[in-house]
C-alpha cells in the first residue's frame, strides 16, 4: 500500500482525533441544515467536542508500563555497576564520566528510545542529577 491509499490509512491511525474533530464540526455544520433546526448546530459540537472526543481519547490511550516507579532507573547491569562503584568511592568523576561516555559509544541500536531525545544527554542528565543526590 503506498501512496495515497497509504497516507489515508496513517492518518486515520495516528491522527484519529483530529480527524473525528473535523468530522464532528462537519456534522455539526451539516445538522441545522438536515433537520431545519439552529440548536442541532452547538448541540452536535458540544457533545462530539466535549463528550464523545474525550470518552474516545480515554479509552484508545495506551495503557503505561508496569514498573517499579523508578522510571529513570535503566536495565542495563553495566551502567547500575558503573553507577554503585562511583557511589562508593572506588572511582572519581573523571574516572565515571570517561567510562560512561565509552559506555554509551558501544550501547546497541536495539535499546535507543525512538523518541527523538538524545539517549546520551538524557542519561547524563540522570546521572548528574543522582550523583548531586549522592553527595547530598
Amino acid at each position: 500500500m503506498t501512496g495515497l491509499p497509504a497516507r489515508i490509512a496513517w492518518n486515520l491511525r495516528h491522527r484519529w482525533r483530529r480527524v473525528f474533530a473535523l468530522l464532528v464540526l462537519g456534522g455539526g455544520v451539516a445538522a441545522p441544515l438536515v433537520t431545519g433546526l439552529w440548536w442541532t448546530l452547538p448541540l452536535v459540537w458540544f457533545f462530539g467536542l466535549f463528550v464523545a472526543l474525550p470518552v474516545l481519547h480515554t479509552l484508545t490511550r495506551p495503557l503505561p508500563d508496569r514498573s517499579d516507579g523508578d522510571q529513570e532507573r535503566d536495565a542495563d547491569p553495566a551502567l547500575d555497576a558503573l553507577r554503585e562503584r562511583y557511589a562508593s568511592g572506588e572511582i572519581d568523576e573523571r574516572e565515571f564520566e570517561r567510562r560512561l561516555d565509552r559506555l554509551l559509544e558501544t550501547e546497541d541500536a536495539e535499546t535507543v528510545d525512538r523518541s527523538g531525545d538524545d539517549v546520551a544527554d538524557r542519561l547524563r542528565d540522570g546521572v548528574r542529577r543522582e550523583v548531586e543526590r549522592i553527595r547530598e
